[in-house]
């Protein structure tokens, strides 16, 4: 499964104590190689202001470096989103987080409508939930 293979590098880097920058980084690598009809892939990390910044990212640079609470696809309504570039077409967004606590979203865009498979879902989904733990170690420390 895709995810696994995605998971278990992702893990590798861990153990050779890759930091967190390191890890984000390879994510948005691993996950946009994973699927051509991805076009854009980035991580909006969540700042203590409820203002998400933009971190990795592949594909070409957007508009919106920054996304104000309230706006875009998370915990919003729709006739808030915010897209990236106007050729998207399908738009997959997956909260970080751990219980409560939001670290981040990934975020991947596709001009191809309907591009996003629940297998898309799931890989993207184990990926969250693998940097959420990262995250939640960073802030034991």
């Amino acid at each position: 499964m895709l995810g696994d293979a995605i998971r278990a590098s992702l893990e590798q880097l861990r153990a050779e104590d890759a930091d967190l920058d390191r890890l984000l980084t390879s994510a948005v690598e691993l996950v946009h190689a994973s699927n051509p009809q991805y076009n854009w892939t980035g991580i909006y990390e969540l700042f203590d202001d409820g203002v998400l910044r933009l971190g990795p990212f592949i594909g070409a640079p957007t508009d919106h470096p920054f996304i104000a609470e309230g706006h875009g696809l998370c915990d919003t309504q729709i006739r808030n989103h915010t897209p990236c570039v106007g050729a998207v077409r399908s738009e997959l967004v997956v909260l970080i987080r751990r219980a409560d606590r939001i670290y981040a979203q990934i975020d991947i865009d596709s001009n191809v409508l309907g591009a996003f498979q629940e297998s898309d879902v799931k890989t993207v989904e184990g990926v969250a939930d693998f940097l959420a733990e990262c995250y939640a170690e960073r802030d034991k420390l």
